[in-house]
């Protein structure tokens, strides 16, 4: 009898549309699908958990909650599909790249009005299922950023408790975090550190510029907000990293900041790319210029330098000026 054909989950995202991230989310946390393992234990999917797959993003599609859709065999998904009405396709452009910013701005009042009802099933859901339909750029310049900016324009207006602001960190930053280590790194990559300054707590910008250089294919770690300039240059010299990556968000006026980013360059060395970048970062342009940091204006901005300074030749990665 002829085996079973299996699939790598390159394969599989390339013919359900989901992102690999969201498949082993669904497969890990849902049983949505239950693949074999190779000795080296990568995943190996058959026809039939394609077929799943593909059947759960389609209802997904229909607005329907995956955790409660994970349950259902494949026939009761099809009958589900099938006598949904034409008109509830209208809800969420999926699968698109033409128009992904027009979709996150759909997805990103959705997801604030899960935030305002307290609804954590329905955010995590949300979220999931843009990650399955955005691209990452889309996704985090268009989605992730914005919406942790609102949900903190919303805290501090009073329009939210911060009860609701830290139930929706909690779920922004696990997803950040399963994109992070959705990345195999290689181990003749460069290395990256992520962080905020000391007093900078808002943590997103670190963690998705982390997300974005493993992307890029460094070698990227996040340290968690708030390092002091001793912890963030005692981490490079025990960690051999080859750049530093920081998120100023919030407070955008900390008169101590200035001092503390001198003494992040004084301790981590003068040839060592420091790059900067958030909300925040402007207010501190002349101090960043009198230390020889990277200003970074967004997201592609960032790949591009971090691209620039991976090619820095046969001596390794080399610095960009200012």
């Amino acid at each position: 009898m002829e085996s079973e054909q299996t699939h790598p989950i390159k394969v599989v995202s390339l013919r359900t549309g989901l992102s690999p991230h969201v498949i082993r989310v669904w497969e890990r946390r849902y049983g949505a699908v239950h693949p074999a393992r190779t000795d080296s234990n990568r995943r190996l999917y058959s026809d039939k958990d394609i077929e799943r797959l593909a059947l759960l993003k389609s209802a997904s599609n229909l607005g329907e909650s995956i955790s409660q859709m994970a349950k259902l065999t494949d026939g009761q998904l099809r009958e589900l599909i099938g006598s949904q009405p034409a008109a509830v396709l209208r809800a969420i452009p999926s699968g698109t790249t033409t128009n992904g910013s027009a979709a996150a701005a759909i997805y990103l009042q959705r997801c604030l009005e899960a935030v305002e009802r307290f609804d954590a099933d329905g955010l995590e859901a949300m979220l999931l299922r843009a990650s399955a339909d955005l691209s990452q750029p889309v996704l985090l310049n268009d989605l992730v950023e914005p919406l942790m900016y609102r949900i903190g324009e919303m805290w501090s207006q009073g329009t939210i408790k911060i009860s609701h602001e830290h139930m929706a960190s909690a779920i922004v930053r696990s997803l950040l975090g399963n994109m992070v280590g959705a990345y195999r790194m290689n181990v003749s990559a460069p290395r990256l550190i992520a962080t905020t300054p000391a007093g900078q707590l808002h943590e997103f910008g670190a963690l998705i510029a982390t997300i974005v250089a493993a992307s890029a294919g460094w070698r990227a770690y996040y340290l968690g907000p708030n390092m002091p300039a001793a912890d963030i240059a005692s981490s490079v010299q025990q960690g051999r990293t080859d750049a530093v990556a920081l998120s100023i968000v919030y407070p955008d006026d900390d008169p101590r900041l200035h001092q503390e980013l001198v003494n992040i360059r004084r301790l981590v060395g003068d040839g060592k790319p420091i790059l900067v970048g958030g909300r925040g970062s402007g207010v501190y342009a002349e101090t960043l210029r009198s230390i020889n940091a990277i200003r970074v204006e967004g997201l592609t901005d960032l790949r591009q330098k971090l691209d620039t300074i991976r090619s820095g030749g046969n001596g390794g990665p080399k610095t960009l000026t200012a």
